[in-house]
């Protein structure tokens, strides 16, 4: 149990490497995001391609309220190893 523990972290480790490098191609784009959720300063949502359970978040600044449902360009301003941030543009 043990050794199938240490292989599963060393397994998690390389994986938010290499997310960490996929999304970090992402900083500085506008990206389409649909909108999930809306909280009391930043949205969540996830750009065109992401799955819901299983791909990271778009976390989205905007001056003015979001709607769930809506499509908003997003300039992406940072990157984590599973999730994107930035602000909505065009408003």
């Amino acid at each position: 149990n043990e050794i199938k523990q240490e292989r599963w972290n060393a397994l998690m480790a390389r994986q938010q490497k290499i997310s960490a490098r996929r999304l970090k191609r992402k900083v500085g784009t506008r990206q389409q995001v649909i909108i999930d959720e809306v909280g009391p300063s930043v949205a969540k949502g996830r750009s065109k391609g992401d799955a819901p359970e299983i791909d990271g978040a778009v976390y989205v600044a905007s001056r003015r309220p979001l709607r769930v449902g809506e499509i908003a360009t997003v300039k992406i301003e940072r990157a984590d190893e599973y999730d994107l941030h930035g602000s909505a543009v065009g408003f």
